[in-house]
């Protein structure tokens, strides 16, 4: 879908909003029984999280599944802690945005920079993450682009490495920061419910 055709569904979606902990939550429930949540910091208007939940084949309520940002500690349950300590090791793969860049960051990699290559593959609509010693490979989407039906541009793609992190940026394309800022006036419309006061520090 088009930029145009996703503030469409955005505006048609019923939304609720608190203003939380300094965060701006919003809550979107889509006419085909999607649900959409976002947190964006009061004071600076950055999108922490965004995650999604789709109903299942069978109708029933699906599971959360986040696109930007990651789930608490404290939100998982005594198992899910479980399995986390199980694979503390393991490659753990977020989703954090800046202003003007898609972010991904991906622990627990303890190779060299060099070993890294991050491509973009046009065809399949994906960014791609290999380690020449072929100790790592992971296949990424950027569904931003994909629901304005842009194309990945390789010269917009980055990385760098430090502290057992691949950190991958990508820089977002003005039709996205237009966008972006046209999702904000349309959230700030939103009549909000307040819990507690929200103190914005000048710059």
């Amino acid at each position: 879908m088009a930029a145009m055709d996703w503030m469409a569904r955005l505006r048609e979606a019923r939304k609720t909003g608190v203003v939380q902990e300094g965060k701006r939550k919003i809550h979107c429930m889509f006419s085909d029984g999607a649900e959409m949540v976002e947190e964006y910091e009061v004071c600076s208007d950055q999108l922490q999280v965004r995650k999604w939940k789709q109903k299942t084949a069978l109708g029933s309520p699906g599971q959360w599944v986040f696109e930007v940002g990651e789930a608490r500690s404290g939100a998982v349950d005594t198992l899910e802690q479980q399995q986390i300590q199980e694979s503390v090791s393991s490659p753990i793969f977020t989703r954090k945005d800046t202003k003007t860049c898609f972010q991904w960051r991906i622990r627990n990699l303890p190779y060299p920079k060099k070993v890294f290559s991050v491509t973009v593959d046009p065809g399949q609509r994906c960014c791609i993450v290999r380690t020449s010693n072929k100790k790592y490979f992971k296949r990424f989407t950027i569904p931003d682009m994909d629901r304005c039906q842009l194309p990945l541009d390789s010269s917009a793609l980055s990385f760098t490495h430090a502290n057992n992190t691949l950190i991958i940026t990508y820089q977002k394309p003005s039709a996205i920061l237009q966008l972006e800022q046209e999702v904000m006036e349309e959230l700030k419309k939103l009549k909000m419910t307040e819990e507690g006061d929200v103190e914005c520090k000048t710059q």
